[in-house]
């Protein structure tokens, strides 16, 4: 078999692609997340942009499974494909992807090694973000001097959330993220990278500037005052039909201005223009709002945001047995792949020292075996006694004055508004 399996007792992401990373043996790396499907072709579209030794990282072309399981996998399918379809090629074009979706992505070996360090340990505004590690990635690639493309031919689908909750847990991540991450790259990105740095920056405006318009407009309509420019269809037929009339225009005009900036994904799948309004409803009620609180909060979320145990940044203990014992879904997955269920298993020794199972032993001590998996991963494991662990205190927080600063920005955009605006 050309998979191996390594288990970690450090929980996180940035430590699984360090083990991975470190463990690999060939130049390129590809980092794939557990919930995405290559198709036919995936691995040897997306390692052709390699063959520049200028370029550093490239990215996939990423869809939603499924899309008509409900509104929010269709609407997540359309997010991304306007995605793939504008901003990405546009930045690819100039080698400067700001953001190589995580999904499935590859980057050369050497580069990961060379930033290892400031990937697992880099903080800005006193905090280390767990979240958003395909972000970090590529503004270290960046900054190494490489270009960063995407491969439009290498095509991946993955899932998305079914619920609102979750979709609201997941985008406040993606908005907590490359949020923080813009302001962490944008010295580098306003010298090296202007383009990217409008881009980027746009992604933290547009949000405050939609906040000043609508609270503006709620304080010109409180008070009485400004122009009205619909007062003239008013007045010709009268408030009832006038107001039926506003509410036409204003919504004919928002589908018009969106479909011409969604044309090539309406060429795609015409049957989304009569969907536009919703698009537009959710795209901008819902995700707005989320893009301000994660504005405001990027320098309090030290983990993942989802998961709890996971990697904080610095250096977490690890036993001489190193997992300590196995999860029911480390069993789950080892009886699948070795043919043993649990009372078999539960019958090897527990002496402390590896033990090899199954028809997959001779695999796990060879080492590294595939030529094309790149993220190599050892299926060794340990198997110790189990034991009553030891409570351990919460680590405590401490007060991070750097949080702050995202507030300060954030309300002195605000005053700006309402000077300009009101």
């Amino acid at each position: 078999p050309q998979v191996h399996w390594v288990h970690t007792p450090i929980a996180g992401k940035r430590n699984a692609v360090r083990v991975g990373v470190e463990m690999s043996t060939y130049d390129i790396s590809i980092l794939v997340d557990s919930d995405t499907v290559w198709m036919p072709g995936t691995l040897e579209e997306l390692i052709k942009p390699f063959a520049d030794s200028r370029v550093g990282g490239v990215t996939t072309r990423q869809r939603i499974l499924e899309p008509e399981r409900s509104w929010i996998t269709r609407w997540a399918d359309w997010l991304e494909n306007s995605r793939s379809l504008y901003a990405m090629p546009a930045q690819s074009v100039l080698g400067q992807v700001g953001c190589l979706p995580g999904r499935t992505i590859a980057f050369r070996r050497s580069i990961l090694m060379r930033v290892m360090e400031k990937f697992m340990t880099e903080k800005f505004m006193g905090v280390f973000l767990e979240i958003s590690d395909d972000r970090t990635l590529t503004n270290l690639t960046l900054k190494e001097g490489y270009r960063t493309v995407y491969q439009h031919t290498s095509l991946v689908y993955t899932d998305a959330p079914l619920k609102v909750k979750k979709l609201f847990k997941q985008q406040l991540r993606w908005a907590r993220g490359s949020q923080y991450n813009t302001l962490r790259m944008m010295p580098w990105m306003l010298g090296h990278a202007p383009m990217l740095a409008v881009f980027m920056a746009m992604d933290i405006v547009l949000p405050f500037l939609l906040a000043g318009v609508i609270g503006g407009w709620i304080y010109r309509a409180a008070i009485g005052e400004g122009y009205n420019f619909y007062e003239a269809i008013l007045e010709e037929f009268g408030f009832g039909s006038g107001l039926v009339w506003v509410i036409v225009l204003i919504v004919v005009s928002s589908v018009l201005s969106m479909a011409i900036r969604q044309l090539r994904h309406l060429a795609e799948k015409p049957s989304d223009f009569l969907r536009l309004p919703v698009f537009i409803i959710v795209s901008t009620a819902f995700l707005m709002p989320i893009r301000l609180i994660g504005f405001f909060r990027m320098g309090h979320a030290a983990g993942w945001g989802t998961r709890a145990g996971a990697y904080a940044g610095g250096d977490a203990p690890v036993t001489e047995a190193g997992a300590g014992g196995t999860d029911p879904e480390s069993e789950r997955l080892h009886r699948e792949l070795d043919g043993f269920d649990s009372p078999a298993r539960a019958g090897a020794a527990e002496d402390g020292v590896d033990e090899l199972f199954g028809p997959l032993a001779d695999d796990r001590v060879a080492g590294p075996t595939t030529g094309t998996t790149l993220l190599t991963r050892s299926s060794t494991r340990t198997m110790t006694r189990k034991a009553e662990a030891a409570p351990t205190a919460a680590p405590r927080r401490r007060l991070n004055p750097k949080a702050a600063w995202p507030y300060v920005i954030g309300f002195t955009i605000f005053a700006l508004e309402a000077f300009l605006i009101v």
